[in-house]
């Protein structure tokens, strides 16, 4: 009699987590890169920089509005529809956007955009990566899925910014509409088993998000997300202008310029790049700890580091030097809230309604990111100087640190009633 072999370890690295990849990697490669067109799109038209910071922050509210109707929509009808639906409204957002010349057009267009980027974001993404992995790898796999948002940010907004050197606005809109929609060819890779207990798939949705609604740690996560939001969105959108104006007094030199980073405005393109760049290193550690240590101490630990560089940052003179010094350390915290908020979502509700349930969770996230990127234009029409809506961002930091503390982390269906 032969002795049974083991079971062979499930893989981390599957055509579900690849294919992913690829999706998040490309539409996050767009959506970094609106920060850059802040000047181009605003000195064309002569408009106020609150007009342009208006449409990325409707655009980021839709995306948040959106997140939980296609996380919806994909558990209903299949996660690849979603997917198709979202890149098609992406697309569309972007290629109309293009022929848009004031800011109300704009404005309404980016409802579009913010649509294309639910459907093809991480509330739909990470959903279907999370059923994909074995347990063993779902922390690591949500960590590597998000690090490729972050591999998009590395190009993203630096071939923006090389193409609008060759090409107006509107042109490289067009281009990143075929970009989104190229997206569709790794659907193939991403077919995800539907991974949930017997108890799980008897519950209906409403059922599922009633529970949730009324559980405190889910609304002490939701209001934790909100300042993730904030923080990443003012940044993403007016970074790239606050480094070209702030340190327009000292341009970058030496080693900065033997690189080809001569001016300000293309040091402001490449902090991003490098947020984008230390965050996939950050993303993936992040989810490796997050198997291995309480994911709400974990959260809290990256808020209150992400409170303490915002405000040495602000406080000290800015400089090429801090310039980087700051993106590298927040890019290291960027997007390393993501696989640990989703993570603990599906570790305390389950993973058969995931998408829907982290989608209202994303929803606190972009809620932040519209008041992130809308008062950074608004502050700095008013006061010249985008110091003031920073240290509101230090300060909602050291509140998300806080409500994470309470947070309970066992599962709902193993909880004690009270």
């Amino acid at each position: 009699m032969t002795a049974s072999r083991p079971a062979a370890a499930a893989p981390l690295i599957t055509p579900v987590l690849i294919g992913g990849c690829i999706v998040l990697m490309l539409g996050f490669a767009i959506r970094a890169s609106f920060g850059v067109f802040q000047i181009p799109i605003a000195q064309e038209y002569g408009w106020a920089r609150s007009e342009f910071s208006m449409a990325i922050a409707i655009q980021n509210l839709a995306w948040g509005i959106g997140q939980p109707l296609f996380g919806a929509f994909a558990e209903k009808f299949g996660d690849r529809r979603a997917i198709v639906l979202g890149a098609l409204t992406y697309a569309a957002g972007l290629i109309l956007s293009s022929f848009a010349v004031t800011p109300g057009e704009h404005q309404i267009l980016e409802v579009l955009v913010g649509f294309g980027i639910a459907g093809t974001g991480f509330g739909v993404i990470l959903a279907i990566v999370g059923r994909a992995a074995a347990p063993e790898h779902r922390s690591l796999a949500l960590g590597i899925a998000t690090a490729a948002g972050s591999a998009g940010q590395v190009f993203g907004a630096p071939t923006a910014e090389v193409l609008l050197g060759y090409f107006p606005w509107q042109t490289v809109f067009l281009i990143f509409a075929a970009v989104i929609l190229a997206a569709l060819f790794a659907l193939p890779m991403m077919r995800a088993p539907v991974t949930a207990t017997k108890a799980e798939l008897e519950e209906s949705l409403g059922t599922v998000l009633t529970r949730a609604f009324r559980d405190p740690t889910y609304t002490l996560i939701f209001l934790g997300f909100f300042s993730c939001g904030y923080q990443l969105a003012f940044i993403t959108a007016h970074f790239p202008a606050l480094v070209t104006e702030m340190c327009g007094a000292v341009a970058p030199n030496g080693m900065l310029a033997s690189l080809g980073i001569e001016t300000t405005s293309a040091l402001g393109a490449v902090s991003i790049a490098v947020i984008g760049l230390a965050n996939i290193v950050g993303t993936v550690t992040a989810g490796w700890l997050g198997a291995r240590f309480s994911r709400k101490y974990l959260l809290a630990g990256i808020y209150l580091l992400r409170t303490l560089i915002s405000a040495a940052f602000i406080l000290t003179p800015i400089t090429p030097a801090t310039v980087l010094l700051f993106s590298l350390s927040m890019g290291a915290l960027w997007l390393a809230t993501v696989p640990l908020t989703s993570g603990l979502v599906a570790h305390i509700y389950g993973l058969r309604y995931m998408g829907t349930l982290y989608g209202f969770v994303f929803l606190s996230h972009q809620i932040g990111s519209f008041f992130g990127v809308w008062l950074g234009g608004a502050m700095y029409d008013l006061y010249g100087s985008y110091t003031g809506v920073w240290w509101v961002g230090v300060g909602i930091g050291a509140f998300s640190a806080l409500v994470h503390l309470p947070v309970r982390e066992t599962p709902m269906e193993l909880r004690v009633p009270a």
